[in-house]
């Protein structure tokens, strides 16, 4: 008896002791305040190695949970997973996202077997509760193995600069956290564990709480930048100032993924970057994951396009790049959320098909007053139009590149595919922004039945 009363006392105290783990919870909630779930579960003689609490963000409800590398080295065991589901389950019956910050050295193996059961029955909550409430990661220390499986379960995985993420140990990767970015599976890099979540706090207050919610609306500022070339710039000159928040940046360099607000209310911008290099493989699955995401909570998709196309060479077809151009479409034809497209340069054959056609992509598609539409690139096009007129030209190069241009004028203007029907409209480019808004407002009654079925086939 006097064992077991003091071993109790050791878990209250332990349980009443200050860790990292709360402190990042601070970090998260309103004022620093959360109320914890099941503060003395114990797994043998000490506690189970994770915080679970919640609080507010914003206002707005949220659940959370946060391992404690001081416990066990944050080892997952049965009773932490136990701990864990129960903050799925809760946010299942009350629609309320869930931020999930890890810190483990991994599996506790003294629970063998059941702790192999615990992640799956974790991987099953995350999975079931996808597109039902957002869930943000935030990798904060090390997170290996299952549980960076549990991680990229996410909607987005925002990882601090000193943290680890990953499935080998000791592969030969000089820094786990810029590797992650670079290969898409974290959408953030961020410098502390603080600055983590309160980057996850920054996408939570964007988001809706769950699927049958409204997107969230906020006064707002007028955007004070100038329409630039790239991307980047032309997403703060269009959308609300200060709102725009990048995701997956060093991902997929020929194309920029963010969320945003306009007019106050939360949209997800896609832009296709004029100053990069064609769409690749990577380009479209940042996008395809991304316009998912979007349509799984009904946030509008404004998707600004400035493309040649998509990348198209031995190594691209070696690869299938007809795979990731088909997903990319997939992506876009299957999402029933607002959907508005505008053309702000240039935008050729698949391209524009993919990311402006009315067909398979927009609710409303725009051109901006000097855009260029056009089935085939336009030196392409001079090749197979003004055959005749590059024979015994002097300068062959300089002759395509007139026949080009004038290709774009006479057949590729906006105007011109406005009048065969292809866009709903040419705008000038400082109306951009109020037609955009007008746009949403009038589309904000839309409601789509799709055929029935369990879910489509996506080229992944």
């Amino acid at each position: 008896m006097a064992e077991t009363m003091s071993n109790l006392a050791e878990l209250k105290a332990a349980a009443n002791a200050a860790s990292a783990a709360k402190t990042r919870l601070t970090y998260l909630f309103d004022e620093g305040k959360f109320t914890e779930l099941d503060a003395y579960a114990a797994s043998g003689k000490g506690l189970c190695g994770a915080v679970t609490a919640f609080g507010y963000v914003e206002g707005n409800p949220c659940y959370a949970f946060s391992q404690d590398v001081s416990v066990n080295k944050g080892a997952l065991n049965k009773m932490q997973a136990d701990k864990i589901a129960k903050v799925y389950d809760l946010a299942a019956k009350t629609g309320v996202p869930v931020v999930g910050i890890y810190d483990s050295c991994g599996a506790d193996l003294n629970d063998g077997c059941e702790a192999l059961a615990a992640y799956g029955e974790l991987l099953m909550w995350m999975s079931n509760l996808s597109g039902v409430v957002p869930q943000v990661a935030v990798v904060a220390g090390v997170c290996s193995g299952t549980s960076a499986m549990l991680a990229e379960s996410a909607d987005f995985t925002i990882i601090a600069k000193d943290a680890e993420l990953y499935c080998a140990p000791n592969a030969g990767v000089k820094s786990s956290s810029e590797n992650a970015v670079k290969n898409g599976t974290a959408a953030i890099l961020a410098d502390t564990d603080k600055d983590a979540v309160e980057a996850a706090k920054e996408l939570l207050v964007r988001l809706p709480q769950n699927n049958i919610s409204p997107v969230p609306m906020y006064e707002f500022d007028m955007p004070t930048a100038a329409a630039g070339k790239d991307a980047a710039a032309q997403a703060e000159a269009v959308f609300d100032g200060g709102s725009v928040k990048e995701l997956y940046a060093d991902f997929g360099k020929a194309s920029y993924t963010a969320l945003a607000t306009l007019g106050g209310a939360t949209v997800g911008a896609v832009a296709v970057n004029k100053t990069a290099d064609k769409i690749n493989a990577d380009d479209c699955t940042k996008i395809a994951r991304f316009v998912r995401f979007c349509d799984s909570f009904a946030v509008p998709v404004i998707t600004l396009v400035d493309t040649e196309g998509f990348a198209g060479d031995t190594d691209t077809e070696a690869a299938g790049a007809v795979k990731s151009m088909t997903k990319l479409v997939h992506a876009y034809a299957e999402a029933t959320t607002i959907k508005i497209s505008v053309v702000t340069g240039k935008a050729y054959g698949p391209a524009f098909i993919a990311l402006a056609g009315k067909g398979a992509n927009a609710d409303l598609s725009y051109a901006c007053e000097d855009a260029v539409i056009t089935a085939l690139s336009p030196l392409t096009a001079a090749e197979f139009f003004y055959h005749d007129e590059l024979k015994g030209a002097e300068d062959v190069k300089a002759k395509r590149a007139e026949l080009a241009a004038k290709y774009c004028t006479e057949e590729g203007s906006a105007v011109k595919a406005a009048a065969k029907g292809c866009i709903d409209g040419v705008i000038p480019a400082n109306a951009l922004r109020n037609v955009l808004i007008d746009s949403i407002e009038v589309l904000a009654g839309k409601r789509i039945s799709r055929l029935p079925k369990k879910h489509s086939n996506i080229q992944l």
